[in-house]
């Protein structure tokens, strides 16, 4: 699967990340409220609330945080309006990154973007000036207890995916974006709600990066991720694991 290595580095620097709790609510409180407001407050009526809904629940959010921000989100009471920017530049090393964020103040946000950029050696682009680099694909996973990987890829294939990976952390299915829903709503009939669904920035061609830039890039990313505008950041980077490991402790 093209980018799984860059994918795992991602998801082993998240591991420490996800511990800061009140950020990654606020985030998610974020995307429940754009869903509920540019759709129905029924999630069963509205998948990208739904999807919103699974994340929450995956990261323990009360329910009734939940239901307050779709009751805030709906009730016609005003509150935050948020809109959806994507912010594209390089990185050091030259890796291209892709910055997807909510924000209430365009202007505020994008200062906050090109300072993170700037002061730790890369430089924000213009918009689709690194989108090239990257592949817009559904992206839906399912924990390895949903099913044998055979039932999967079979599933997968009659809804219509691209493919389908496994391994001991579960069922991985991609898919074109614009079969994404019909996909995941398939898949999720037969298997019930996804662990995760959602479409994805997945790198066309990845840059190894040496344990140096690999923790200059870490940084960076890092830093973008702390901003509470920012919700998901892609990039093509590839770390080997010996370093990753090294980085990590």
């Amino acid at each position: 699967m093209a980018g799984h290595s860059q994918f795992k580095n991602i998801m082993h620097r998240k591991g420490a990340q996800d511990a800061r709790r009140g950020r990654q609510f606020a985030k998610l409180i974020r995307e429940i409220t754009v869903a509920a407001r540019q759709g129905l407050p029924d999630p069963a009526a509205n998948p990208r609330l739904r999807a919103a809904m699974v994340a929450a629940r995956q990261a323990n959010m009360p329910r009734d945080t939940v239901d307050r921000a779709i009751k805030k989100a709906t009730g016609g009471s005003g509150g935050d309006d948020y809109t959806e920017v994507r912010y594209e530049g390089y990185g050091p090393a030259g890796v291209a990154i892709i910055v997807e964020a909510l924000t209430d103040n365009r202007n505020r946000t994008a200062s906050d973007i090109r300072s993170a950029f700037a002061k730790h050696g890369g430089a924000l682009g213009e918009t689709n000036s690194v989108g090239f680099l990257f592949s817009r694909l559904g992206v839906i996973r399912y924990p390895a207890s949903a099913g044998s990987a055979d039932d999967m890829l079979e599933a997968a294939i009659e809804a219509g995916a691209d493919g389908a990976e496994n391994d001991a952390d579960g069922h991985e299915i991609t898919t074109a974006a614009e079969d994404f829903f019909a996909v995941r709503d398939a898949l999720e009939a037969r298997f019930g709600a996804p662990e995760s669904a959602r479409l994805d920035w997945r790198p066309v061609t990845t840059v190894t990066l040496d344990e140096e830039r690999a923790a200059s890039v870490l940084k960076l990313l890092d830093v973008l991720d702390d901003s509470d505008d920012v919700q998901n950041v892609y990039a093509n980077f590839d770390i080997p694991d010996a370093i990753m490991q090294k980085l990590s402790a």
